[in-house]
């Protein structure tokens, strides 16, 4: 079987990998387009492969690097890119602006924001297209006003997001999302350097560290990649944990809905258990330096390597029974946020808005479920991450 393998979906990674999981945790694998790679799939085997400086991230982005099928290639300029010391520099002055505090004050903003959205549901009768009633505008809204991105400007945004998102479509289309997005953001930030306001772009151009600040071009990359991680990735985990949960745990959300106060650990399991990436291509590919032993498996210098992530999150080693959804569980030590240096920056807004969305809907939506056959769901080919084009729900009483 060659990488990356089929029939991965939302509900879980391809079935290749747990045969893998089992036999083979770090394995060299053939690659559909020719050549091979390694992928680690085993929990033990990517937390010690994530925080292994010898698995280079900048050595993926350089020109020469082995191209893969569905692979993102994300600017070199971008943290997500970057090795130490450029990569420790530049996480500790925007550390500096981005702070828990800073999310943590977003949380009645984002409950006005989540109420708005879904009483604007309600009154709109008894069905309503989630995805665009409430996954995808939420957190679109919410980076935009931490950013100080203009209302008015937002829509568009997103669409650029999703543009240099697509990883089988054109490429240059990919490239031109990526131009404008870059370009919006120089003017955010020449019009934030000379009015500064209460928002991160702000601060994110005044943080310094002793006489050392973030460049031009390191806040327009920074900027853009805020928005297309805050944005789209948590639109995606929203959606699709809805409908994992309405299509094919009825009985869990049931449970949800008598007792919201489980919602934060029910984010956890669904976080660990809903697969978000669409290709296993797209989960930020690291090149060896040198020889480096992963899991008493040695791989060679100069050798490509995948960590699975959504793979490594159904270890047996990590939590009992792991292809099974309980949203009972309190072991959050999940991976889908990554793990080490580049562990996401964002993770705390995520969670705080897959929070206050979820609790909302089973307070105010307790007999939701899908309004059409789940074959009948579109999906944006050629993304990023598994991204549902509508998700049409609705919570009238069932007809008998």
């Amino acid at each position: 079987m060659a990488f990356p393998f089929p029939h991965s979906s939302y509900r879980g990674p391809a079935p290749g990998y747990s045969r893998l999981r089992a036999e083979e945790p770090v394995a060299r694998v053939p690659v559909a387009t020719g050549g091979h790679t390694w992928v680690v799939t085993g929990y033990a085997e990517a937390r010690a492969a994530l925080s292994d400086p010898r698995l280079s991230r900048a050595a993926f982005y350089r020109a020469d690097a082995p191209e893969f099928p569905g692979l993102l290639k994300a600017p070199p300029e971008m943290i997500a890119s970057m090795d130490p010391p450029e990569h420790t520099r530049l996480r500790k002055l925007v550390t500096k602006a981005f702070t828990v505090r800073r999310v943590e004050r977003l949380r009645p903003r984002i409950q006005e924001l989540v109420d708005g959205f879904l009483d604007a549901m309600a009154a709109g009768g008894d069905s309503a297209d989630l995805v665009a009633a409430l996954s995808s505008p939420l957190p679109i809204t919410v980076i935009c006003e931490l950013l100080g991105v203009p209302a008015d400007d937002q829509e568009q945004f997103g669409l650029w997001a999703r543009q240099f998102a697509s990883v089988t479509g054109d490429p240059e289309r990919a490239r031109e999302g990526a131009g404008r997005l870059a370009g919006y953001m120089a003017q955010m930030i020449a019009v934030k350097r000379e009015e500064p306001a209460d928002d991160l772009l702000s601060a994110l151009i005044a943080a310094r560290d002793e006489d050392d600040r973030l460049s031009e071009q390191e806040l327009i990359v920074f900027g853009y990649t805020l928005l297309g991680a805050g944005f789209d990735t948590t639109a995606c985990q929203l959606a699709n944990s809805v409908l994992a949960l309405i299509a094919h745990h009825p009985e869990q959300w049931r449970r949800l809905c008598e007792h919201p106060e489980e919602v934060p650990a029910a984010v956890e399991e669904l976080l660990r258990a809903v697969n978000l990436f669409a290709t296993d291509t797209t989960g930020f590919p690291r090149l060896a330096t040198e020889d480096v032993e992963i899991g008493g498996v040695t791989v060679p210098r100069g050798e490509p390597v995948f960590i699975v992530l959504s793979s490594a999150n159904r270890d047996p080693a990590l939590v009992a029974d792991p292809d099974r959804l309980d949203l009972r569980r309190t072991d959050s030590r999940h991976l889908s946020f990554g793990h080490g240096i580049h562990r996401c920056l964002g993770a705390p807004l995520a969670r705080l808005e897959l929070t206050i969305a979820l609790d909302g809907l089973v307070r105010r939506f307790p007999g939701l479920r899908l309004a059409v056959p789940e074959s009948d769901l579109v999906w944006h080919p050629g993304d990023v991450n598994h991204n549902l084009a509508a998700l049409p729900v609705t919570w009238a009483a069932p007809a008998h």
